[in-house]
């Protein structure tokens, strides 16, 4: 038809290959476990202790905040979830137990 271009016609012997899905499953479990393993389970598991570590606060505890200020817990407002974190003598700060990222071992705000 065309003067510089051929007509070009499907291959009758190159069906389609016939399968039944098995691959796709697969490889969709392949993905399923590796979302799970690599970014579901750590993130559980980091959040599991982290709780663990607001339940475990106790008055006197040296702490470490999520911006930073490093002071001795004075007061837990239990009903509230927030705390008082004396930074010296004078200063006192009110923080939400959820911005507490580390509990510091005793003798580190001498040590600082």
């Amino acid at each position: 038809m065309s003067l510089f271009i051929s007509n070009a016609y499907a291959d009758s012997a190159a069906a389609a290959p016939q399968g039944g899905g098995w691959d796709l499953i697969i490889m969709l479990l392949a993905f399923g476990l590796i979302f799970y393993f690599l970014i579901y389970r750590p993130q559980a598991k980091r959040v599991k202790e982290h709780r663990n570590l607001m339940s475990a606060l106790g008055k006197g505890d040296e702490v470490l905040t999520q911006g930073g200020i490093v002071g001795r817990i004075s007061k837990i407002a239990d009903d509230k979830d927030f705390v008082t974190v004396a930074l010296n003598d004078s200063t006192e700060v009110t923080v939400q137990k959820s911005a507490i990222s580390a509990v510091l071992p005793k003798g580190t705000l001498k040590s600082l």
